[in-house]
């Protein structure tokens, strides 16, 4: 029987044909296939890489899911299920004596009729599973993979105002990538409701005594739905949860773990967010009581993209009568690297 890994990898070498057998109404543009979302519908927030290293890696902005060639299927097919989207794959790519089986695609030329109850339960379900895979992950001690790994990138849990309870750390989660367990530190991201929306994970490896990311395509990846959400990390000089914010309060949210909690080492006195992805910036849900937004941008270069996610975020904030303001690293890409450049001095 064909191993996920092995699947993933046949399905990427033929990531264009693949692409436009999923998502019909998707374009192509330079080396990426755009459409709206899994749904189908026409829009660009859905990327799939076409060629390359990254050939089958998709990621949809405005949700945060993305994963290999394999994932998609799951994820445009069958909800998820990997298991059903091996034996498709297996189908299409005629390594079985199966006929291919076409897939059952949504007409997205009208839109679908969807029964809320189904929805909602499966929203529910992928929430439930998120919820489940960090709760198995235990707190962050000095001796775990996800804090050696911090501390590998200049993060020391004592340096912080606090430890982070968002955070956690799994000595072996499976990742459908390698299909293999590595450690890996693990995010509750808590949705617009302020409940726990999705789970973010980062896979880690160790190589000669030093902890860094896993050495896979995507070593990043969310369950569940991360619109809106934010993963908590530092609660600022008046150490009460999020929703119960001191009136005027500053928020500083930055794109990624390592950056925002660089933020706090540097800032004690800060509330601190993490957003996951700039593209989420916007969508963050603060209550009124918050009014001071400091978006901690990345120096992103000449990124267009990154420019108008940024700028979404500015307006946004903006228009709900918030004073934003924009920080960016002295050194390097973002803060992180301006704390182990401090710490190399």
């Amino acid at each position: 029987m064909r191993d996920a890994r092995d699947l993933a990898r046949r399905l990427a070498a033929r990531a264009p044909a693949l692409a436009a057998e999923l998502l019909p109404h998707g374009v192509r543009e330079g080396q990426e296939w755009r459409v709206g979302s899994l749904g189908g519908e026409r829009g660009r927030s859905l990327a799939v890489h076409l060629s390359g290293d990254r050939a089958g890696v998709w990621s949809d902005f405005s949700s945060g899911e993305g994963g290999d060639a394999l994932d998609l299927v799951a994820a445009r097919l069958y909800r998820g299920d990997i298991a059903q989207a091996m034996d498709w794959a297996r189908q299409w790519l005629g390594l079985s004596n199966t006929a291919a089986a076409s897939p059952h695609l949504p007409d997205v030329s009208v839109p679908p009729v969807v029964d809320d109850a189904d929805a909602v339960a499966e929203a529910e379900a992928r929430r439930g599973s998120a919820r489940r895979m960090w709760l198995n992950a235990a707190p962050l001690h000095p001796d775990s993979p996800a804090a050696l790994y911090l501390a590998a990138r200049g993060i020391m849990l004592v340096d912080l105002p606090r430890v982070p309870g968002a955070l956690r750390s799994n000595a072996g989660l499976f990742n459908t990538e390698s299909n293999q367990t590595w450690p890996a530190m693990v995010a509750a991201i808590i949705g617009p409701d302020g409940r726990h929306a999705a789970t973010h994970r980062t896979w880690l490896n160790c190589t000669a005594g030093r902890w860094t990311k896993a050495p896979l395509r995507d070593p990043k990846m969310t369950l569940g739905r991360l619109k809106g959400g934010y993963i908590p990390l530092a609660r600022g000089a008046s150490g009460l949860p999020l929703a119960r914010a001191s009136h005027g309060e500053a928020v500083a949210i930055a794109e990624g773990i390592e950056t925002a909690l660089s933020v706090a080492v540097a800032c004690p006195e800060l509330r601190v967010l993490c957003a996951v992805s700039i593209a989420n910036m916007a969508s963050v849900t603060l209550p009124a009581a918050v009014g001071d937004v400091i978006l901690c941008a990345d120096n992103d270069g000449d990124n267009p993209s990154a420019a108008r996610a940024l700028q979404r975020a500015i307006d946004a904030f903006a228009a709900q009568g918030r004073t934003v303001r924009i920080a960016r690293s002295p050194h390097g890409k973002d803060f992180n690297d301006a704390l182990i450049a401090e710490k190399d001095e």
